[in-house]
């Protein structure tokens, strides 16, 4: 064995597995005091890197959840204040349904009810106006697409949600055709001797039937008059169209005419009559009137779907999708062009995904009582709820009519926003929260230290660092032993 002073081989040696030993136990004992097995990018740049990423989308998760929880309340919220409408739509039937009882009430009673009836409006204003959550209003009609149309007989219904913002200049209207409804004349005229033979006439349309039957004696102008009245108290959407300016001789001979009341393809009636060519073309054979059409064209040059007078932006369009506007007039405007859509979306956005583009929109429709029961048709020419008087009996029952369509749009609104709450909001979170659980599963999967593991590693690290520092002291005797052989 060659003894040597200058280069102690086996101590360096020693050292360097100190070194190694202790750097090994520094490890081990970060990975035990913070609990990660990963706390630098040396310790796994690869790992590190996908763990950061399910970091950003355990956070993201987070707040999806956060943020679909917020928009249940918002919802809640709005749900409360249309139940309370709801309440006043009800109780203004029930005055109504009072001012209707024309034998009992007199002028003062009358004019109760339409005092409650202008409370009860108000009191539906005031909530459209004043239901807010932070902020927002909800049900004023500023959180949905809004339009105004410009142009003769045009009017803008209502958007959804898909709907995009027109550009200066709005969205160009193009009627191509006009809607028309289903209309039927006779070829003879009824003159008194078909009266006096006892005609019958019979008219379906929607399930219900008027078999009407002539009275001898009675004028032309008296048994159209008569059969008017037997179509209205039937519930036939059909009207005797009749000569204007009324004839003035009520014994003149006139050509029946029967028009539907709504436009488009889908409505259409029958007609039949004992006299050949007075309603129907065969004697006692029901003849089937041709439906109308709807309308047809173009809303900022893209493709609609009509029905009746409504134009609506058609499924997978790309700018105009969902939104409705009517067109009353009875042709086409000459070239097409019936006039502009100026529209706006501002639709509720809720951002309930953890990544970009996933958000759920939602429109709230306005709830003020000049929007509400819009497009029934009366004859005291209410347009709105707003409108609605019950100072005789015949307004009360109009008024009726306009009030259950006010209910009906609340009570479609309330369904709407009930389907989002649950099918959207509600559903998410349950994904969102299953998500979430898996994101931060994976993360400590990578990421996490395993205790027993990483425990069982730090007492052999320090076994380790206490047995090579033994040897290092061990190498460092070695050259001790060249004194004796200098003694």
């Amino acid at each position: 064995m060659s003894l040597r002073i200058n280069h102690n081989t086996s101590s360096l040696n020693s050292l360097r597995n100190v070194i190694q030993n202790s750097n090994a136990q520094s490890k081990t004992m970060e990975k035990l005091s913070s609990g990660l097995k990963i706390n630098r990018g040396a310790d796994g740049p690869a790992q590190l890197q996908i763990s950061e990423n399910l970091r950003a989308q355990t956070a993201g998760l987070s707040q999806a959840i956060d943020n679909s929880e917020t928009a249940v309340s918002l919802m809640q919220t709005a749900e409360a204040a249309l139940d309370e409408v709801n309440r006043a739509l009800v109780q203004a039937r029930q005055v109504a349904v009072h001012a209707g009882n024309e034998g009992t009430n007199d002028p003062s009673m009358l004019a109760a009810d339409q005092e409650e009836i202008n409370n009860i409006l108000e009191q539906i204003d005031r909530i459209a106006s004043s239901t807010q959550y932070g902020h927002n209003n909800l049900l004023d009609g500023s959180r949905s697409g809004n339009g105004v149309a410009t142009g003769d007989h045009l009017e803008f219904l209502s958007a959804g949600t898909e709907a995009h913002s027109s550009k200066p200049g709005g969205y160009g209207i193009i009627i191509q055709r006009a809607a028309s409804r289903a209309v039927h004349s006779g070829s003879v005229a009824l003159n008194q001797a078909i009266i006096d033979s006892g005609e019958q006439i019979t008219i379906s349309e929607g399930g219900r039937t008027v078999n009407f039957l002539t009275k001898k004696g009675t004028t032309v102008e008296q048994t159209l008059n008569d059969l008017s009245v037997a179509i209205k108290d039937a519930g036939l959407n059909i009207d005797v169209i009749r000569p204007y300016p009324p004839q003035t001789n009520s014994t003149a001979p006139q050509i029946l005419t029967f028009r539907h009341k709504e436009f488009g393809k889908e409505h259409t009636f029958q007609v039949a009559s004992n006299t050949s060519g007075l309603v129907s073309n065969r004697s006692n054979v029901p003849f089937l009137v041709e439906n109308g059409v709807d309308v047809v064209g173009e809303i900022g040059g893209e493709q609609t779907i009509g029905r009746g007078q409504v134009l609506m932006g058609a499924p997978g369009a790309k700018t105009t999708e969902g939104i409705k506007v009517s067109y009353t007039g009875e042709t086409a405007p000459p070239g097409g062009f019936a006039g502009t859509l100026t529209f706006s979306q501002n639709s509720l956005t809720f951002q309930v995904g953890a990544n970009p583009h996933q958000f759920s929109e939602f429109s709230l429709s306005s709830m003020k009582t000049n929007d509400l029961g819009r497009g029934e048709k009366n004859d005291s020419g209410f347009k709105s709820l707003r409108e609605i008087s019950v100072m005789n009996s015949d307004k009360a029952q109009d008024a009726m009519r306009i009030i259950d369509k006010a209910i009906q749009d609340v009570t479609s609104n309330r369904g709407e926003l009930g389907a989002f709450q649950r099918n959207n909001l509600e559903s998410n979170l349950n994904y969102l929260r299953i998500a979430h659980e898996n994101a931060v599963s994976s993360e400590s999967v990578i990421r996490d230290a395993d205790i027993a593991e990483e425990m069982a590693k730090f007492t052999r690290d320090q076994i380790m660092v206490e047995a090579s520092t033994s040897m290092l002291a061990q190498a460092n005797q070695n050259s001790m032993t060249v004194l004796k052989l200098l003694q």
